[in-house]
């Protein structure tokens, strides 16, 4: 059995329809033809060149593969990896039907497979770097190969998802595979993301991703009270703008550092303890992100309150890097660098 990248459209703008539909889409617009009729790659490769016919002839060949893995390359009982554009998680799927072809489908869906999802929010600190790397790979279908990549995930499932060691094998000749199937070209600036996720969570474990909050929170130009370490009534940060403190919006903030999604009570308990402490707004940082549960409450609250998961809170510390205390940049050490900008962006 084999391992297999898929993405739900380039910005993952498809992937609720494939969580709910428990499919997986091959997302080509104006494909609208039966792929498995194709016997040899040369037939779908004058089809794409029907289909597109000002497309360069290198992008033709970059998709040709793509969509010959997916309509001939899949199998039943593969694994599927969908890293998620939404929030810092892997979604891992099991194929269980074959390619099936709908001309009746809405563009771009005319092709999916069946899947079951094993797991769904799979934060991605808790994945070996290499294996992001794979998983970063700018291709929409291919396989994930090289470095034992699907006996480790196999491994994790095992482990409830954590990290499950490295498994070493024939390294060069996975490596060459992945090459071959495009795995090897990464995302840098998610890679980059992914390494700064992993140094926040080995320094601000606990309390300390308080101190990282407070810090950018000072950042922006509040005034805040930081509770001691320890049990904190739920309390961990109190904040307002003005050297005082005293203006508006008063701010109460909760701070979990678990990979573990927060479910609805977590956000129960802050807007009462809004209510003690007479704040008009409150903010609830969770670094495991959040269940279904607390989503459907973010419209709801949305003049009240907050809701920051690990990506919003990289987001903030990269957008305040420079005005945050020397203490906290002395832990979390980051450069800026220039790479030449993807023009599809």
């Amino acid at each position: 059995m084999a391992l297999w990248l898929v993405r739900a459209g380039a910005h993952g703008e498809f992937e609720k329809k494939f969580l709910e539909e428990n499919r997986i889409y091959l997302t080509w617009d104006g494909l609208s033809h039966d792929l498995v009729a194709l016997k040899n790659r040369g037939q779908l490769r004058a089809l794409l060149e029907k289909v597109y016919p000002d497309a360069p002839k290198g992008r033709i060949t970059n998709n040709l593969g793509q969509i010959w893995a997916f309509s001939h390359g899949i199998a039943k009982g593969d694994w599927v990896v969908l890293p998620s554009k939404q929030k810092p998680a892997i979604h891992v799927a099991k194929v269980t039907g074959g390619y099936t072809f709908n001309p009746d489908g809405d563009d771009p869906f005319f092709h999916y497979r069946d899947v079951e999802w094993i797991v769904q929010d799979v934060p991605r600190t808790n994945f070996d770097q290499d294996l992001l790397y794979s998983f970063g790979a700018f291709m929409t279908v291919c396989q994930v190969s090289r470095n034992d990549a699907e006996q480790r995930i196999h491994k994790m499932a095992k482990n409830e998802w954590k990290f499950a060691g490295t498994m070493p094998s024939a390294k060069k000749k996975a490596e060459e595979e992945g090459a071959e199937s495009g795995e090897g070209l990464e995302d840098l600036a998610q890679a980059a993301r992914d390494q700064i996720a992993k140094l926040i969570i080995a320094r601000f474990q606990g309390h300390g991703m308080a101190r990282l909050v407070d810090a950018v929170l000072r950042a922006r130009g509040y005034t805040t009270y930081l509770s001691p370490e320890g049990p904190d009534k739920g309390i961990d940060i109190l904040a307002a703008p003005e050297p005082m403190g005293f203006g508006e919006p008063r701010v109460c903030v909760q701070v979990k550092s678990g990979d573990s999604a927060l479910d609805r009570p977590t956000l129960d308990q802050l807007i009462g303890v809004m209510q003690n402490v007479q704040a008009s707004h409150g903010l609830l940082v969770s670094w495991g992100g959040f269940k279904s549960s607390v989503d459907k409450e973010e419209a709801t609250q949305f003049f009240r309150v907050r809701l920051w998961d690990q990506g919003d809170l990289i987001d903030q510390v990269l957008a305040h890097y420079d005005k945050l205390d020397e203490e906290i940049r002395t832990e979390l050490p980051l450069k800026r660098i220039w790479v030449v900008a993807d023009p599809a962006e």
